[in-house]
């Protein structure tokens, strides 16, 4: 008896999976693609066209790691882009990058053992990580960032010396 019930509550189990209506998947749908094509890169400027040059400071302002001095404003500009361009994300790249600090190394031999640090308005710039680097806002085809450079004893007190520093940067286009 436990047998043919069994068997019979198998059966009706097969049975209604049997006829149970089976899911259907949609057969039509639609992807939706959008782009942007920018004609050519903005025309760039980089402190008008000039060095940034820092200005004459004390061993004493660099006694200690971590401490900087001569905070000089300098500016970005992009004028000419193409006016569907909305912005502009800087990044940073080269040998005089220190990969420890972010800061740019001092190429003059024999310097002052200092770096020269970035920073996007007050933030710290890693030049090596990409932090906190600008992203240009561009309006009607110009836009502009306010950045400053200063000495900074990275990881020794500062000596006296010659500063100098070099640092490429790439714009990628929004």
């Amino acid at each position: 008896m436990k047998k043919t019930l069994l068997s019979a509550a198998l059966v009706a189990v097969m049975a209604a999976t049997a006829f149970a209506p089976t899911a259907q998947a949609a057969n039509t749908g639609t992807i939706t693609i959008t782009g942007k094509v920018l004609s050519d890169t903005c025309t760039v400027a980089v402190n008008g066209g000039a060095t940034v040059v820092l200005p004459t400071v004390m061993t004493n302002s660099l006694g200690t790691v971590g401490s900087f001095a001569g905070t000089t404003p300098f500016n970005v500009a992009l004028s000419g882009c193409d006016t569907n361009t909305a912005s502009a994300s800087m990044a940073f790249s080269g040998s005089n990058i220190d990969a420890g600090t972010g800061n740019l190394k001092n190429t003059v031999s024999g310097g002052s053992n200092v770096q020269v640090q970035l920073l996007n308005g007050a933030s710290v710039i890693n030049a090596s990580s990409g932090t906190n680097a600008p992203v240009i806002s561009v309006t009607g085809g110009t836009g502009s960032v306010a950045m400053n450079a200063r000495y900074i004893a990275a990881t020794a007190a500062g000596t006296a010396g010659l500063v100098a520093s070099t640092v490429d940067f790439t714009l990628t286009y929004q």
